[in-house]
């Protein structure tokens, strides 16, 4: 029969932990009636608790599984065919019931399971939350957890939290970008280093010092109000050294051990190299990616669920629109494929984009779902979507080059979508010029006039583009200074900053210049279809000045990106194919009507983006 209960899941949960201390932790902390994994397998921690024997009221135990560590028992219960309610889950000790607990099934949001997550139509603003705005003070040190803030620690916690997100939604909204991708937000209490929030303590819990749950769950809700979309980066790799459950691990095998410490080599193209050595191949994916992260053993079936488990519970409690996974292609090879895949199966419509940092096209689509390079070895990852890192290092290196040399300058870009046909959806792959793991594109290029030839191919490529936060004012960094130094304060995110950013009244006449072009180009970019789906074509570029065009049954868009620092005249009957009979076009940029007919000039270090009539 199943309970009902007069007091709310989590005071009667709490208060059954009040009254001992044998069971400190049931994970997921609930679940949803109606999912399609239906089959959960709870993790039950406390003192010795495997001499317990659970029981739970209408629903079916279909396995109890013991570990050699007796704080542990792994209960896989059924909720397939049962109601949103409240279910009496009891411990016994020879035929006595110890403690009982009510595990609660939620009902699920409307419509849950078809989800639509980000695709092409969006643009993607990057922040790091501690980084981006304090919008709450009284949060940014907390008791229990470590690390205290300090602002004059390039690498310590300057105290932005979630509080700070949803106070400038406005402003990212007004930038063009659709959805948010932050770094992750789970505990992480490292004692030092810990704002990047990539080891984490504690993946149920969200770090306080950014918030609570709840208020990851409001930031979301806030989002959707303005038909933006929550990018949640996920960690299936590593924990953090600190997290509750590598310091009793459930299992020897829960984290890959040599015994102990090994780190990887950072070699991801040992995972597709038929001719790679056996230790080559296993100490990327089984070595740590440093010290501190421990590294997380997907081939073991107890861990894959609870990876499985936890990232569906986050998507389905905060609502979420996406994953960015992080170091994708260091994972178990199969393991992470089956994670990928449960995650699409319970939510065929969502997207997740992996981290697969290699450079070569046909190395990272190997990792893409359905990819046929991927098939000659049987493998599948399931993954929707992957990161372009041969275009980032395209765009980082291009316009700097004075003189190049054949191979070099734009013809880089050139090459770079010759490769596109090596990717199973090449409309769902991930464009950016820079992240929170690179060097800073202000830094790089030192003027606007570079950035703006950087935001025009991001904004008009075929993919998904993302900025990073900051960028859009200039923002610089310097890498060899330390990652601190490309993930600075946004200025104005913290009281007392000398400017505040955020309001163009208050941006200086630089800020706002590179403010405006961006705004400008990506709001233009919000309905433009033909940049989201349409077809690509392009020309060799001839003195620096690449030509391509994005085109669909309706409409055509020429873009021409003029990398020389002096004026170019293009003969524009070599762009038929595409203009037609067109005789004049409008440049999104400066608004002004161009001919298509005879030559074209444009200035040098500029831009078009021109949209043919």
């Amino acid at each position: 029969m199943k309970m009902k209960y007069a007091l709310p899941f989590v005071v009667a949960f709490l208060i059954q932990l009040s009254a001992t201390a044998q069971i400190k932790k049931i994970e997921p902390p609930f679940w949803w009636s109606g999912m399609k994994k239906s089959e959960i397998q709870l993790m039950v921690y406390g003192d010795n608790i495997s001499s317990l024997k659970p029981s739970i009221e209408e629903l079916n135990i279909k396995e109890v599984k013991k570990t050699e560590n007796p704080n542990y028992l792994f209960v896989t219960i059924e909720t397939e065919g049962h109601s949103a309610g409240n279910y009496a889950l009891s411990f016994s000790e020879n035929g006595k019931i110890k403690e009982t607990f009510e595990y609660e099934l939620k009902s699920r949001k409307e419509n849950s399971a078809n989800r639509k997550g980000f695709d092409s139509s969006d643009m993607i603003y990057l922040l790091m939350p501690d980084r981006f705005a304090n919008g709450n003070p009284s949060n940014d040190s907390v008791d229990g957890l470590t690390e205290k803030a300090d602002r004059t620690k390039q690498g310590g916690r300057h105290g932005g939290d979630i509080q700070g997100i949803i106070d400038h939604l406005d402003y990212v909204e007004s930038l063009g970008a659709t959805a948010i991708w932050s770094t992750p937000m789970g505990e992480d209490n490292d004692a030092e280093y810990s704002y990047h929030t990539y080891g984490q303590s504690d993946v149920y819990k969200v770090d306080a010092r950014y918030g609570t749950n709840e208020d990851y769950k409001r930031l979301a809700s806030e989002m959707h109000k303005r038909d933006m979309k929550l990018i949640m980066d996920y960690v299936v790799n590593h924990w953090g050294a600190e997290h509750w459950m590598v310091k009793d691990l459930p299992t020897y095998e829960w984290i890959h051990q040599f015994p102990g410490y090994a780190q990887t080599n950072y070699r991801m193209s040992t995972q597709m190299d038929p001719n790679a050595s056996a230790i080559d191949y296993k100490m990327c994916m089984d070595g740590w990616f440093v010290k501190s992260m421990p590294d997380l053993n997907q081939s073991n079936p107890l861990v894959l669920n609870y990876l499985i488990q936890n990232a569906i519970w986050w998507i389905e409690y905060a609502d979420l629109d996406g994953f960015r996974v992080d170091t994708y292609s260091y994972n178990d090879k199969e393991g992470i494929a089956e994670w990928t895949k449960s995650i699409m199966d319970e939510y065929p419509n969502f997207n997740i984009v992996g981290e697969i940092w290699m450079h070569d096209q046909a190395q990272i689509a190997y990792w893409q779902k359905d990819s046929k390079i991927g098939a000659i070895q049987n493998y599948n990852s399931h993954l929707p979507s992957v990161m372009d890192f041969t275009l980032h290092d395209a765009v980082t290196a291009v316009f700097n080059e004075k003189n190049p040399s054949w191979d070099k300058g734009t013809i880089q870009l050139y090459e770079n979508f010759v490769n596109d046909f090596l990717y199973p959806n090449i409309d769902n792959i991930l464009v950016f010029a820079e992240n929170h793991d690179t060097g800073r594109i202000n830094e790089i290029y030192k003027n606007i006039e570079d950035y703006k030839l950087v935001m025009t191919l991001m904004a008009t490529v075929r993919g998904i583009p993302q900025v990073y936060y900051g960028s859009e004012i200039g923002m610089a960094g310097d890498k060899g200074k330390g990652d601190g130094d490309i993930r600075r304060d946004f200025p104005g995110g913290w009281e007392g900053d000398e400017i505040n950013a955020f309001n163009a009244s208050e941006r200086t006449k630089k800020q706002n210049e590179y403010f405006n072009f961006t705004s400008k180009l990506f709001n233009w970019r919000k309905n433009k279809t033909v940049i989201h789906s349409g077809k690509t074509t392009q020309y060799i570029p001839q003195e620096e000045v690449y030509v391509f065009f994005r085109h669909n049954e309706k409409e055509s868009v020429m873009v021409v990106i003029n990398n020389s620092e002096d004026e170019r005249s293009l003969d524009l009957s070599r762009f038929q194919e595409n203009t037609k009979n067109a005789k004049k076009g409008v440049d999104v940029i400066s608004e002004k009507e161009l001919s298509l007919s005879g030559t074209l000039k444009i200035a040098g270090k500029t831009s078009y983006v021109i949209e043919v009539l």
